[in-house]
């Protein structure tokens, strides 16, 4: 295998976990908001759109090596109905992403594919953040809402309007 047929792969990997991130937090997003969690929901909608860019970011980067995206998913979505659940496997999935990525930049590296590199460390910083908001098991149960609350708070884009239904 190429050095560059060994970046498409690593890239591909990640486009099946980011693809299955989308699928398993938009599930939490309308699980949440039917239950009546709005800021809960709001931040898996949101998360889930930024799983998307890193889908296209990587796509792009897939297509200029001239390699073929594989739109498939890592695995299929978790039906998960409790608040607290749902946080903990956000949690380990962003995990998993971030060990993932420093591997797999590391590997890029070593075969001479910089950008890829970058990349990788690139979306490494982007999952620690929302490592960050899912990250409620250091917190007493009664406190973590206060956490998400906050997370809320931190968030770099506006509000996502209320519809009514």
């Amino acid at each position: 295998m190429s050095r560059k047929e060994k970046s498409i792969e690593l890239l591909n990997k990640a486009v099946a976990d980011e693809l299955l991130a989308v699928h398993q937090y938009m599930y939490f997003h309308f699980r949440c908001d039917d239950m009546g969690y709005d800021l809960l929901s709001g931040l898996f909608k949101r998360t889930a759109i930024q799983e998307m860019m890193h889908v296209e970011q990587l796509s792009e980067r897939i297509l200029f090596l001239k390699g073929e995206v594989e739109m498939k998913t890592s695995g299929d979505v978790q039906k998960i109905h409790e608040p607290k659940e749902m946080l903990e496997l956000a949690t380990a999935m962003e995990e998993g992403s971030v060990n993932d990525y420093n591997a797999w930049a590391q590997e890029c590296a070593a075969n001479a594919d910089a950008v890829s590199k970058k990349l990788f460390e690139t979306l490494v910083a982007e999952e620690e953040v929302q490592q960050n908001w899912t990250t409620w098991r250091n917190s007493e149960p009664i406190t973590w809402p206060c956490n998400l609350l906050n997370a809320v708070k931190a968030w770099p884009w506006e509000p996502l309007p209320r519809e009514n239904k």
